[in-house]
C-alpha cells in the first residue's frame, strides 16, 4: 500500500512536518501506516495538473470513460478481500459489513460505467419554424471531493465515479482517519487506465487540504460529506465564489412503529439500523417512536437482540459490532449516554465500555426508554450505538415527533394500514422514506440525500449524482436560412 499522496499519475511523499497516523480503533497501539500530510502547495499543484488533464479527458468519448470505470469495477472485485480487510482495520466495522460496503462501491462503479454510454439531454420542440432545439450535458472542469471516514470506500466511489464519467478531473481529499482504503481506490483507478492528472488524491487535514480546495477559484464544484459544522462553513465559502456545492451532513433518523406492526420484523430492522456499523452512519436508526400498545413488546425484542451482540475486533468473524472509529467519537458516545441519564431517560441496556476488550474504543449497544422530544439524545446526532425509544399515541403525534428535529435524511414506518402509509409518505420531512424496512440502505440507481439541515445541493448517486457534475447547454439550430425568431428575451 502506498503511504503518500497521488498527483499527475505519480505517488509521492509531501515535504511536510506533519504525519497522519493511521490507527486500528480496535487496538489503538497498532499503527497501520503513516502518511506525510499534504500542503496547500501540493493542493494547488494537483489542481494545476487536473486542469491540464481536463483538456484531453473532456474530449474522451463517454463510452471510453465508462470502460475505465468498468475495468476499475473488475479490479476492485479481484481485490475485494484486501479492500475489506483494510477498511475494517482502519475504520473498525466488522468484516462482513466491510465486504458489503466494497460490493456497494463496485455496484456504483458498474452503474456509472453504463452512464458513460447514457449521458443525454433532451430534444424539445421550438416555437420558431425550421428550428431544431435540444440540450446536452457537458463536464464542469476540475472538481473537489471531500469524503468522510465512516464509508471510506463507498462514498469516495459514489462521488468520484459520476464526476469521472461526466468528463471532469478530480482533486480528492479522503478523511484523515481512513486514508488507506482511499489509497486502494486510487491504485485501482490507476490500474484501470485512468490518465495521469485526471484523479488526484491528497491526504491531509481539513484546515490545510480542505481549505485549499474550498478556496480555489479553479474548482467548479465541491462535493462534501461530513458534519454540519464543517459542511455549513464550506458551503458558505464555496458558494460565495460561485462554485456548485453539494453537502451531505447529519441525520437523526426515526422508525415509527404503529399498533398493527409486525413487531418481529420491526425489531430486526431497528436492531440492524441502530447497531450495524456501530451506529456510525448517517442513515442509522437512532430513534424509535412506538404506539403505546406495541412499545413494551417491541422493547423486549430489541433488548433481547442487543444482549446477544458480540463486541470486538471487526477482523474476528464471530464479532457482531466493532469499535467507535477513534477516541473522540468514543468519548462523544459516552458523553451522550451520561446526558441521557441526566435528562431523565431510563437506561435499559448498555451505556459502558466493555472492560475486557482492553484499549479499543468500544461502547456497549445502548438503549434508552422514556425519551421525550425535549431531550438532547432525541434531537442531536450521536453517531454511535445509542437508541432512544419514545411513545406516540397516533400517526399525527408520531409524525410531529419524527419531524421535530433539524435533520431530514431518512425515516421508516411499520404498519399494514395503507392509509397510514400514504399519509406518512406525504407528511414525513425526509429525503428518503422506507415502509416496513430499515432506515439504512441505498442503491446505485436511486437518488441518495436529505432535506432540512441534512443536505444542501443536489442528491448523490443515480442520474442526479451525475447531473451535479455537469452543466446543461441549450442548442438552437435554424436550418431554413431565415432567422424569424420572436425576440422574447
Amino acid at each position: 500500500m502506498h503511504t503518500g499522496s497521488y498527483i499527475d499519475g505519480k505517488w509521492f511523499h509531501p515535504k511536510s512536518n506533519r504525519l497522519v497516523r493511521n490507527l486500528n480503533p480496535a487496538d489503538p497501539d497498532e499503527v497501520i501506516a503513516e502518511f506525510p500530510a499534504a500542503t496547500a502547495d501540493d493542493v494547488n499543484h494537483a489542481i494545476d495538473t487536473a486542469q491540464a488533464a481536463f483538456r484531453s479527458w473532456k474530449k474522451t468519448p463517454g463510452p471510453e470513460r465508462g470502460r475505465v470505470l468498468w475495468r476499475a469495477a473488475d479490479i476492485a472485485r479481484q481485490r475485494a478481500d484486501e479492500i475489506a480487510r483494510t477498511l475494517t482495520r482502519e475504520e473498525g466495522k466488522v468484516l462482513k459489513e466491510a465486504k458489503g460496503e466494497v460490493m456497494k462501491g463496485i455496484s456504483l462503479l458498474e452503474y456509472y460505467a453504463g452512464e458513460g454510454f447514457r449521458m443525454h439531454g433532451k430534444t424539445l420542440p421550438s416555437e420558431a419554424r425550421d428550428t431544431f432545439t435540444y440540450t446536452i450535458r457537458r463536464p464542469l472542469g476540475v472538481v473537489g471531493l471531500i469524503a468522510p471516514w465512516n464509508f471510506p470506500w463507498a462514498i469516495p466511489v459514489w462521488k468520484s465515479a459520476p464526476a469521472l464519467a461526466a468528463g471532469n478531473c478530480v482533486v480528492f481529499k479522503p478523511a484523515e482517519l481512513t486514508p488507506a482504503t482511499s489509497t486502494l481506490l486510487t491504485e485501482i483507478y490507476e490500474q484501470a487506465g485512468l490518465p495521469p492528472g485526471v484523479f488526484n488524491m491528497l491526504v491531509g487535514s481539513g484546515s490545510v487540504v480542505g481549505e485549499a480546495i474550498v478556496h480555489s477559484p479553479v474548482l467548479r464544484a465541491i462535493s462534501f460529506t461530513g458534519s454540519n459544522e464543517v459542511g455549513g462553513a464550506l458551503y458558505a465559502k464555496a458558494a460565495q465564489r460561485g462554485a456548485k456545492v453539494t453537502c451531505e451532513m447529519g441525520g437523526k433518523n426515526a422508525v415509527i412503529v404503529m399498533a398493527d406492526a409486525d413487531l418481529d420484523k420491526a425489531a430486526v430492522a431497528i436492531h440492524g439500523g441502530a447497531f450495524g456499523s456501530t451506529g456510525q452512519r448517517c442513515t442509522a436508526t437512532s430513534r424509535v417512536i412506538a404506539h403505546p400498545s406495541a412499545k413494551d413488546a417491541l422493547l423486549e425484542r430489541l433488548v433481547d437482540a442487543a444482549k446477544r451482540i458480540k463486541i470486538g475486533s471487526g477482523l474476528d468473524d464471530t464479532v457482531d459490532m466493532g469499535p467507535a472509529v477513534d477516541e473522540k467519537q468514543w468519548t462523544t458516545d459516552l458523553d451522550y449516554i451520561k446526558i441521557g441519564q441526566q435528562e431523565g431517560a431510563r437506561l435499559i441496556l448498555g451505556g459502558k465500555k466493555p472492560e475486557h476488550l482492553g484499549k479499543g474504543y468500544f461502547v456497549e449497544p445502548t438503549i434508552f426508554d422514556g425519551v421525550t422530544p425535549a431531550m438532547r439524545i432525541f434531537r442531536e446526532e450521536i453517531f454511535g450505538p445509542v437508541l432512544s425509544v419514545s411513545t406516540a399515541s397516533n400517526l399525527e403525534e408520531a409524525l410531529a415527533f419524527a419531524n421535530g428535529v433539524e435533520y431530514g435524511l431518512t425515516t421508516s414506518i411499520f404498519t399494514e394500514n395503507i392509509d397510514m402509509i400514504m399519509n406518512f409518505v406525504e407528511e414525513v420531512e425526509t429525503g428518503m422514506v422506507h415502509v416496513n424496512e430499515p432506515t439504512i440502505g441505498g442503491e446505485a440507481q436511486l437518488p441518495f440525500g436529505g432535506s432540512k439541515a441534512t443536505g444542501v445541493g443536489e442528491r448523490e448517486m443515480a442520474e442526479e449524482g451525475l447531473n451535479f457534475f455537469t452543466e446543461l447547454k441549450t442548442v438552437f439550430i435554424n436550418y431554413s436560412g431565415k432567422a424569424e425568431r420572436l425576440m422574447i428575451r
